[in-house]
């Protein structure tokens, strides 16, 4: 089959999870994330069109152990649950037909003050720090670089015909231009989220999400 009769999605991982966390107040289900994927399939826009592949791109959970700078206590990042949701989650889309995980690289960088910590300071709580208001700081690095560089290529090599990009983040914005010189209509998908700048709108042929 000829590349223009196909679409590839590209998810943005991190994106797609906070975004279906902040609907259900909780961690999202591969069920979640894959109703997204067949949602986007279902869109009459993309009819007559076969999928090519669904991107799903992420970074392995953090593990390893780990020492508080103030209480020199160790945790163990692997042991929680946050660690166990996300190693399945992954797991689960790798096994998912016509889904390919891209990883990126999820790193601990240093130690941050706890987001309920920081808001209590904020609200003019003490500004004492302890060691319980302490967590690891991890950082994703390389998944905006995968998401650009496929784009790229499946704009390139015409294996596609149409892309369906799932993020709000603008620094996607050079890839998506590219594509769209390369003649490819690029859809945007941003889960129905509110605060998306303008400049991402503005690159895609159509908004479908």
């Amino acid at each position: 089959m000829s590349g223009v009769n196909r679409y590839a999605i590209l998810l943005d991982g991190e994106f797609v999870k906070k975004t279906l966390a902040r609907r259900a107040s909780r961690f999202p289900t591969f069920e979640e994330v894959r109703a997204e994927i067949d949602r986007i399939a279902s869109v009459s826009d993309l009819s007559g069109e076969q999928l090519y592949r669904a991107f799903y791109y992420t970074a392995d959970p953090v593990g390893g152990r780990t020492r508080n700078p103030m209480s020199g206590d160790w945790t163990d990042l692997s042991a929680n649950e946050t660690f166990r949701r996300n190693a399945r989650l992954i797991s689960q889309l790798e096994f998912s037909p016509d889904v390919a995980v891209r990883r990126g690289v999820l790193a601990q960088f240093g130690w941050e003050i706890t987001k309920r910590r920081f808001r209590e300071i904020l609200s003019g709580g003490s500004p004492r720090i302890e060691a319980v208001d302490l967590q690891p700081k991890i950082q994703q690095k390389g998944v905006d670089m995968r998401i650009g560089l496929d784009m790229a290529s499946l704009a390139l090599k015409r294996l596609v015909g149409s892309v369906v990009v799932v993020s709000a983040d603008s620094d996607l914005v050079p890839a998506m231009r590219l594509a769209w010189r390369e003649g490819l209509r690029v859809y945007l998908d941003t889960l129905a989220t509110t605060h998306v700048k303008p400049e991402l709108k503005a690159h895609a042929d159509r908004v479908i999400g």
